[in-house]
């Protein structure tokens, strides 16, 4: 790539910032939430100095203030596609694939991000992108109606899909260009207070399914939830009413734990927005939330088996009515997941970054085994720290949508996962993301030892 081109990450930092300041006019609550984030973030690292360290030592702590994720849904596979180009330019690829539909759901999902280490310390950011499944609409009118309302619509603007075209032709954007990528890019995921539908097609998709009426009644994939990250989402769960904020009933994912796990997540609920509808019809639309994420270490498959087993044992108890219970009964199934990083490493429940001790330098054979590695550790040659997951959970996600999509929801469609047509419709391979943590732990560990062995 040419030296005047900017490069992708730093391009993906200057979108993300300005994503978060359009949102933050959009939807002032979400200025509030990222303060109080702000703070209990501030007053976890002060009562936990050996964290603040860790972080700080894996380059991770100076990009928790700038960490977001959004979440965005498309109607058709020619959006999705050329979605895919246009985080390109970002640095960001399609990791992971996702079925929310037996969830009640009607999308399936991958998670557009960077995957290299350095991409990620740079800015995480990430982008939940869900295609609506058309054919999941049961009465067949209704679906073709949908289908030709999406068609009429441009979600990208000419002038950013010539940007992404000269990125691709040249292999990186100049400095002004880069400046009007961003820009002409934010523009995709604007709110738009007037629908392109009369107020009769609105309420017949929306009695089809909140979110199909969401995908296909405005001009394009408006950002539905913006997402800090933060270091104690149980306290943010508990401040929220303090600072105005009105929280889902319970925090998603897996229960608190001394090692964090995968993901947990919560939100504010949905805001009801007034809209014009296309024939001047005035109403009211609710769709966008504030979510909040608490990340832990990524689990490997052996680790996710573990994790789904606990979680499918979890939901077979009794509903609990509030969060602190729901809490407990996750607790208590979840005391068979070991909770300190050793038996995590020894037992290949987690992935973890390794590296070489400064000065450290020791006579090593060619081949170092699990074992070898343990040793090397004893010494104080090797430390290691949790690999931050990167990506996102299926029940969480669904979780997340249907409280912010009210009551009388489906519970399922009868569908079955399609990765290979979403993969058809996005234009390109999902990457395993388990594989892609395998690839960053092994990276870290060959270039560990190689520090070791003086090279």
């Amino acid at each position: 790539m040419c030296s005047d081109y900017v490069s992708s990450d730093d391009i993906r930092d200057q979108f993300s910032k300005a994503m978060s300041a359009m949102y933050q006019q959009e939807v002032p609550q979400y200025g509030t939430l990222l303060s109080l984030v702000e703070v209990v973030n501030d007053d976890a690292l002060s009562q936990d100095p050996a964290l603040a360290d860790a972080l700080a030592a894996t380059g991770e702590l100076s990009r928790i203030n700038v960490e977001r994720h959004g979440a965005i849904r498309v109607g058709l596979p020619e959006e999705l596609s050329l979605l895919r180009r246009m985080f390109a330019v970002m640095g960001m690829v399609p990791v992971g694939y996702y079925d929310l539909a037996a969830a009640g759901v009607p999308v399936h999902s991958t998670a557009f991000r960077p995957v290299d280490d350095e991409a990620l310390k740079r800015n995480p950011f990430r982008v939940f992108t869900s295609l609506l499944r058309l054919e999941l609409i049961e009465n067949a009118a209704l679906r073709e109606q949908a289908r030709e309302i999406l068609q009429r619509r441009e979600i990208v603007t000419p002038q950013a899909v010539a940007l992404i075209e000269r990125f691709e032709q040249q292999g990186g954007l100049s400095t002004n260009d880069a400046d009007a990528f961003v820009e002409a890019a934010l523009t995709t995921f604007r709110w738009h207070h007037d629908a392109t539908v009369d107020v009769e097609t609105y309420h017949r998709l929306h009695k089809e399914h909140r979110l199909i009426a969401d995908v296909v009644c405005f001009h394009g994939p408006h950002i539905n939830h913006l997402t800090p990250r933060t270091l104690d989402i149980d306290e943010v769960q508990r401040r929220m009413p303090d600072v105005g904020i009105n929280p889902k009933a319970v925090i998603e994912g897996p229960p608190r734990r001394v090692c964090p796990i995968l993901l947990r997540q919560t939100s504010f609920k949905a805001l009801e927005e007034t809209i014009t509808f296309a024939d001047n019809a005035q109403g009211h639309h609710t769709a966008r939330f504030g979510e909040i994420e608490q990340r832990g270490v990524a689990l490997t498959h052996k680790g996710r088996e573990l994790y789904d087993h606990l979680l499918a044992e979890s939901r077979s108890l009794p509903v609990a009515p509030d969060n602190a219970t729901h809490q407990a009964q996750l607790a208590e199934v979840f005391q068979a997941f070991p909770d300190d990083d050793a038996t995590l490493r020894r037992e290949a429940l987690a992935f973890f970054h390794y590296y070489a001790v400064p000065g450290k330098q020791v006579a090593l054979p060619d081949n170092v085994d699990a074992a070898g590695v343990e040793v090397l550790i004893e010494q104080g040659a090797l430390v290691c720290q949790p690999m931050i997951y990167e990506d996102f959970l299926p029940v969480s996600a669904a979780g997340i949508f249907q409280s912010n999509l009210g009551e009388h929801q489906r519970d399922e469609y009868s569908s079955h996962a399609n990765q290979a047509q979403f993969e058809q419709h996005l234009g390109a391979a999902v990457i395993d993301e388990i594989a892609l943590y395998a690839q960053r732990q092994q990276a870290s560990l060959e270039q560990a030892l190689a520090v070791l062995r003086g090279r």
